[in-house]
């Protein structure tokens, strides 16, 4: 989270599963801060009984869903064009609490930035609004 709490600009967020409050909170932190944020979720976050897409479209979000996928596996989030955080962690209760899990951050590599950037962009073209 001390990540998304220092984000200036922009947050860019691709997750699997999502139903993590301490995560969504810090984004809708950042969005009243006057971080722009964008999140394209995995399908099965539109028909979940507990996801952050409701959350989060609730709270003015722009949430997409990618559904073109038998899964959207990514556990991405880009903060500023310079932060890159990915790795096994889904963003949930259970990888906070009890999984296994690993989790990158990137900092200083903007070539490795942009062919992320470039992959959530192709992910979002193809994504649909989430319908509540």
């Amino acid at each position: 989270m001390a990540e998304i709490n220092h984000a200036r600009q922009e947050i860019l967020l691709q997750a699997y599963s999502f139903t993590s409050k301490p995560i969504a909170k810090a984004l809708l932190d950042a969005k009243k801060r006057g971080v722009r944020v964008e999140v394209v979720l995995d399908k099965s976050n539109a028909t979940a009984k507990y996801s952050a897409a409701t959350f989060l479209a609730n709270t003015g979000f722009p949430v997409l869903i990618d559904a073109e996928h038998a899964i959207a596996h990514n556990k991405v989030i880009i903060i500023d064009r310079a932060v890159l955080i990915t790795g096994s962690f889904n963003f949930t209760a259970a990888a906070e609490d009890k999984n296994a899990e690993n989790l990158l951050v990137l900092k200083g590599d903007r070539i490795l930035v942009e062919k992320y950037i470039k992959n959530f962009n192709v992910h979002k073209a193809h994504s649909k609004p989430f319908m509540r």
